[in-house]
């Protein structure tokens, strides 16, 4: 009898199929399962990035620096992300598009620092097209710079972010839109810190400025251009009140001798290409969502702290004084000299005849010595300053600024009208309410933050 056929091989193979058909399923329950992960984890980014660009905080109490900053890194990151693309230009084109009829169409350089966020927000109320260009650099902390760009957001000004010196970016928005306007304000601001960074002020004060002024020559139409001088250029002259006619040949600070050069470099731009240019030279502006690395600024914060502050005196014992200007006076300057800038005449780069050219003081004209605005600050915070008087060191600091502004009143009606107490007790009533200090400040001086808007 024959025996039985030997199956114990047929038995292994279907054992080892079955082993390899498990461990396959089990691969593809592993990679399924991966995949599935990721696109739930994908899919949830995206609704939290729809809904914190669409949806904003209900409160708009501004001391809340940290979620302002978290919602407008977002905002930023998702335009910066799509420069160039359709979104992006819809974008840029809302905000630039004037509302009221021949309104302007102004391009604001440095529209998240002091005076450009006023500026724009004072341009947009008015019914004109404006769009921001700013790079939140960290000379000072860009969380106040966040909180201005979300402000100005709330009023549909878009500021793009980017920086001077990019060529092709600035090219883009003039492709974009037909600017009527620029208003540059954008700059490494500071006489001290030159000393510590002079490239930043050669890179912005110059080399931005002309590469601003490249692109405006070669634009169809040519916008006119307002531009931000400095007090500073009259470095060390010495008859007063300073006139646009005094010599501005003795800078005594990099950052005036960059402001300077900016000068003679709109004189060239429109002496060849026909650009109309406007300088404006600003003494000590202050107020509310001011710098803090001006003194009225970082005095209220070391007197509410404690800390001594230094007030300086001149080489020969007087009293440092500045022509402080309240911040809405010089918007008032800023938008008569946007208003009275006439067209520039040349196309393409090349001059057709002569175009508009002016230099202007914008100044309170009423210098304070700085230890009566520490008076004042002390009155106002109710605290008395620990201060500490030195001499004024050679870092380029000039002892005494006095502006006189009869061309300005003459060609666009500039007249200032805020004294510097009445200035400052807005300063501070604006500083406690955004950073929630509580203090003994005398009553009425919190900001009714249901128009913190009427402050920027």
């Amino acid at each position: 009898m024959a025996s039985p056929p030997d199956t114990s091989k047929t038995i292994k193979l279907e054992r080892y199929n079955s082993y390899l058909r498990r461990l396959h399923s089990t691969k593809v329950l592993n990679a399924s399962s991966k995949l599935l992960f990721r696109a739930t984890l994908l899919i949830a980014l995206v609704l939290i990035l729809f809904f914190t660009l669409n949806y904003p905080p209900l409160s708009d109490n501004i001391p809340n620096h940290a979620h302002l900053h978290h919602h407008n890194f977002l905002s930023t990151a998702f335009f910066a992300s799509s420069a160039g693309g359709a979104a992006w230009e819809k974008q840029v084109r809302h905000s630039s598009t004037p509302k009221r009829r021949n309104g302007l169409s102004v391009l604001v350089t440095g529209a998240a620092g002091f005076v450009g966020s006023h500026c724009s927000l004072a341009l947009k109320k008015r019914g004109d097209g404006v769009l921001g260009l700013d790079n939140f650099n960290s000379y000072y902390d860009p969380t106040l710079k966040r909180a201005r760009q979300k402000l100005l957001l709330r009023h549909e000004v878009f500021i793009v972010e980017g920086d001077l010196n990019d060529a092709s970016l600035l090219r883009k928005l003039f492709d974009v839109v037909p600017f009527t306007h620029i208003l540059h304000l954008a700059a490494q601001a500071g006489v001290r810190y030159a000393m510590q960074n002079p490239q930043s002020y050669v890179s912005s004060n110059i080399a931005g400025f002309v590469n601003l002024l490249e692109v405006a020559k070669a634009a169809n139409p040519q916008p006119a251009i307002v531009w931000a001088s400095s007090s500073s250029v009259y470095g060390l002259n010495t008859q007063v009140p300073f006139s646009e006619l005094d010599r501005t040949d003795q800078p005594a600070s990099l950052y005036a001798a960059t402001k300077k050069a900016g000068e003679e470099i709109a004189h060239t731009y429109n002496h060849i290409y026909g650009l109309s240019l406007t300088g404006l030279r600003f003494f000590t502006v202050y107020g509310p969502w001011g710098r803090p690395d001006m003194a009225y600024f970082f005095f209220t914060k070391d007197i509410l702290q404690g800390k001594p502050i230094d007030v300086y005196q001149t080489q020969d014992d007087k009293q440092v004084a500045r022509d402080f200007t309240y911040i809405d006076d010089v918007v008032k300057g800023c938008l008569g000299a946007l208003d009275t800038a006439e067209k520039s005449t040349g196309s393409g780069g090349k001059k057709k005849g002569p175009a508009q050219l002016r230099v202007y003081n914008l100044g309170n004209t009423s210098p304070v010595p700085v230890g009566n605005l520490v008076s004042i600050l002390e009155g106002l915070l109710s605290t008395k300053a620990k201060k500490h008087v030195i001499k004024m060191p050679r870092n380029g600091d000039v002892p005494y600024t006095h502006a006189n502004v009869t061309l300005a009143f003459k060609d666009f009606g500039y007249k200032p009208t805020t004294d510097l107490a009445t200035g400052l007790r807005k300063f501070v009533k604006w500083y406690v309410n955004y950073y929630g200090i509580q203090t003994r400040v005398k009553k009425g001086s919190a900001i009714n933050s249901e128009h913190p808007e009427e402050s920027a």
